[in-house]
């Protein structure tokens, strides 16, 4: 075991004293409250778990004092496992920490922001060796500092906050970033579409304050824009990334009368609600409308006809987020990665005929 330096001993001790004088007891009480081995009075007790949690204590300077180790445990954090993109992202970190010799341990939050910091949490104080956070973060300044603390908190025990397809918290921050060219997947899409003569080009799935749909409605707007064009903001439509979600966003442009001739949906889960949606009210695809997604997902194939998309290396997200985070040390330069995206064409998707 690594013998502890003088100013990381000194930490320790004084963060020792902060608790003892938060709760209003001695250090050596605190100490006999964390070893669990010395009876303390149940209130005591409880004033001094107290003062730990509100000075954020309870792991980092406990661990210390035990002198152990990361537990060889890799945690994934993700809104919802069943979801194909999560899932092949998930196989990636599956994969390569068992390469890496290391157990993976998969957490949901069902997309509350509130549960991820939660998770984050209980498994800096699991100590695990990196905690990967998979999606788009929400545009909440208490959230992001939250996180931010929590990033230098488990630098502080050695593990690691990894994000996957999201933005970085801020220069200087401990955590490593995978991220794909979002932005630019949906410039790349869009461009096709406008390339292809259409011009009245619905977007369907925004979701407003999350940096994914933020990142690829940019990509959206600027390849307009490149060209002098302004989207019409009535073909904008708000929804969550779902296939429900699509069919009925698409039936509303349908029953308001909007005219369209092609169709940009967030993600392929909402693509593939479009086109069932357009088939139902007679509408021809490609040759009435064009469809498009994003993601790259089994269903842009299993779909009819068979979707143009935006593929995201989704298994390589995974892979790339262990394996910077557990070779940190020697890979110091190479903490932030944005992986391509690139236009995959198939039969949704046609030329305008005018």
């Amino acid at each position: 075991m690594a013998k502890k330096t003088e100013p990381e001993a000194n930490r320790d001790a004084s963060t020792v004293r902060d608790v003892a004088a938060r709760a209003g007891v001695s250090a050596s009480t605190v100490s006999r409250v964390l070893g669990g081995t010395y009876p303390v009075a149940a209130a005591t007790r409880a004033r001094v778990l107290k003062a730990m949690r509100e000075l954020d204590y309870v792991v980092n300077a406990h661990a210390r004092a035990l002198g152990g180790s990361t537990n060889k445990t890799v945690a994934f954090v993700v809104d919802d496992v069943t979801g194909p993109f999560y899932a092949h992202i998930a196989r990636g970190v599956e994969e390569q920490a068992s390469e890496e010799g290391r157990l993976c341990m998969l957490c949901t939050t069902h997309g509350d922001p509130k549960r991820v910091l939660a998770v984050v949490e209980t498994m800096r104080e699991q100590r695990a060796d990196a905690v990967i956070v998979v999606g788009g973060a929400w545009e909440d300044k208490a959230y992001q500092d939250r996180m931010t603390h929590f990033a230098h908190a488990l630098d502080r025990v050695g593990s690691r906050l990894v994000l996957v397809g999201r933005p970085p918290l801020g220069p200087g921050i401990p955590a490593t970033v995978v991220e794909y060219d979002n932005e630019g997947g949906a410039f790349a899409m869009t461009t096709h579409l406008l390339s292809s003569g259409h011009r009245r080009i619905a977007y369907v799935g925004r979701m407003p304050g999350l940096s994914t749909s933020g990142q690829r409605l940019s990509g959206f707007t600027r390849a307009h824009e490149l060209l002098g064009l302004t989207p019409d903001p009535e073909l904008i439509v708000d929804g969550a990334f779902s296939r429900s979600v699509g069919y009925q966003l698409a039936r509303q442009l349908l029953a308001d009368g909007r005219e369209f001739t092609a169709v940009f949906a967030a993600t392929d889960m909402v693509a593939a609600g479009v086109i069932q949606a357009l088939r139902e009210g007679g509408r021809r695809i490609p040759d009435d409308v064009a469809v498009a997604g994003y993601d790259d997902i089994p269903v842009a194939r299993d779909v009819y006809p068979a979707l143009t998309t935006v593929n995201v290396p989704q298994e390589e997200l995974g892979r790339a987020a262990v394996r910077l985070a557990l070779h940190r040390d020697e890979l110091p330069d190479s903490q932030h990665l944005v992986l391509g995206t690139h236009v995959v064409l198939r039969d949704s998707t046609r030329r305008l005929n005018r």
